[in-house]
């Protein structure tokens, strides 16, 4: 039987809670996120302080979000927010969000993404080592890692979380590759006229395969959408029609795994220590 859209916001955030892996407190935290961005649609300052749980936010449709003022309601709001929030709260905020609003695109409740142009402030510069490690730079532990690969996390994140690990590549290298690049047996990308191969290990090679199944060309890692029009053929999968995963949407979805394990871990902290990675050149 198929479900019906949801008609409020409200019931959509619950459907998206109710779908997420989180656990009830991180579930709690996604909510209160959530009814924040409520405020700012209906055009009024959300309350703060511990007024901010206990208020019930209002009662608005879902297609507000497709409403032409929607992006202007929630630019004045990050403004408004940026002004008494902490850097790291309202970022997290914001991501949660476009995980919300891209969940909902995909089930096609919502056309647009009025969230798309918002612009989280600046993160503050660690003082110290103590503050660079707590401000993501220091590589994970095998105990975080175990964690984290424990995730019922989809298919294609794990993948990328695990090659990014065991080959040490810069993220951008990583999203770069196309599939008729993979050398499957030799756990290696064919090499190119820059002679940068990337290797990977076990966790990789097990996981690749199930994620290139039918597919000989385009990009490893795709989006959950078809690729808008305009797209460059090279960012397109011949196959799926979908595109390329960027940069900023593969830091999202990975920032909100790590939120729900009550972390706020980077996609560079994945990269193990130097002396740990596969050789990376041919």
């Amino acid at each position: 039987m198929t479900e019906l859209p949801p008609v409020e916001y409200g019931v959509a955030v619950e459907r998206y809670l109710a779908a997420s892996a989180l656990a009830e407190g991180s579930r709690r935290i996604y909510r209160i996120a959530l009814d924040t961005w409520a405020w700012a649609l209906a055009d009024r300052s959300a309350p703060t302080g511990p007024e901010r749980r206990r208020a019930r936010p209002p009662v608005l449709p879902l297609a507000l979000l497709d409403h032409p003022d929607a992006a202007a309601r929630l630019r004045t709001a990050v403004a408004r927010r940026g002004a008494d929030t902490d850097p790291r709260t309202l970022n997290r905020e914001l991501s949660t969000l476009r995980a919300a609003v891209a969940w909902w695109r995909g089930r096609g409740w919502i056309d647009g993404d009025p969230s798309a142009d918002l612009r989280p402030g600046p993160l503050p510069e660690p003082s110290s080592a103590a503050s660079a490690t707590s401000a993501g730079t220091a590589p994970l532990t095998p105990e975080q890692l175990r964690a984290l690969f424990a995730r019922r996390a989809p298919l294609r994140e794990q993948t990328l979380w695990h090659l990014l690990h065991e080959s040490g590549a810069a993220i951008e290298t990583v999203l770069a590759l196309d599939t008729d690049r993979l050398d499957l047996p030799g756990r290696r990308t064919r090499p190119r006229s820059d002679r940068t191969t990337v290797r990977w290990g076990t966790g990789t090679a097990r996981l690749l395969p199930l994620l290139i199944a039918g597919r000989s060309g385009g990009p490893l890692f795709l989006t959950d959408r078809r690729a808008p029009a305009g797209t460059p053929a090279a960012d397109r999968c011949p196959h799926t029609g979908r595109a390329r995963l960027s940069y900023r949407r593969a830091a999202e979805l990975f920032g909100a795994q790590a939120r729900s394990l009550g972390e706020e871990w980077t996609l560079r902290q994945l990269r193990a220590p130097t002396s740990t990675h596969p050789s990376r050149s041919s």
